[in-house]
């Protein structure tokens, strides 16, 4: 073998780390995986947003402008009642990831029917909350206190204003097209976005409700 033939054998045989290596793996990442991923980046930005807005009530917890304080506002009773109708709902979400994941679409809308049911149960005593305190005198623009706690709960009851409808579309969609894996992908999703609300709003019942009632 000439000498020539020796270096070109040599060449071939060496790695070259600096081309581009054409791989299956090659191209733009899937959608699933971009979904996936924009999702999680929505789930941190929510959770950015809301410990902005814990920050501001800690701040202007006493800010009452000579006002009622959270232990003359506040009943704990509506809102343990509140609290357990969420976690319930996140049980009966948790369910209908095990119906999904069976593929029976029977205890798939049942349990999805139970989730939104909760939810609404919620939504209705918070609003209900919300309503005997304006009525009380006790709206938001009548203290700095008053305004960082609508602003937090109330934007949580916003997140399950949005929830509910988005349930109600998942629900729609299982009915007419079925267990498809792009449907399957939404749900959990939905299912990651409905228990962060519940994390948060365990965050809201220990440092509103039961720190701010505590004698």
């Amino acid at each position: 073998m000439n000498t020539a033939a020796l270096h070109h054998s040599a060449g071939a045989a060496r790695p070259d780390y600096g081309a581009p290596r054409a791989t299956s793996a090659d191209g733009p990442a899937s959608r699933r995986i971009i979904v996936g991923y924009g999702f999680w980046i929505f789930l941190l930005s929510d959770i950015i947003m809301f410990s902005a807005f814990f920050a501001a009530y800690a701040v202007l917890n006493g800010a009452t402008n000579g006002g009622p304080a959270a232990a003359q506002l506040f009943d704990t009773n509506s809102v343990a009642i509140e609290t357990a109708c969420l976690l319930a709902s996140s049980f009966a979400c948790g369910m209908a990831t095990l119906a999904v994941a069976e593929r029976n679409p029977l205890w798939t809308q049942l349990a999805l029917l139970a989730t939104g049911l909760l939810g609404l149960a919620f939504l209705g005593l918070e609003l209900k909350e919300f309503t005997s305190l304006v009525a009380r005198g006790a709206g938001p623009t009548h203290s700095a206190f008053l305004s960082s706690f609508f602003t937090l709960v109330g934007c949580h009851g916003l997140h399950i204003t949005a929830g509910l409808l988005w349930l109600g579309t998942m629900m729609a969609q299982f009915y007419a097209k079925g267990f498809r894996q792009n449907i399957q992908h939404r749900f959990l999703c939905f299912s990651l976005f409905w228990h962060a609300l519940d994390i948060i709003w365990i965050g809201i019942f220990s440092l509103v409700y039961l720190n701010g009632t505590r004698v």
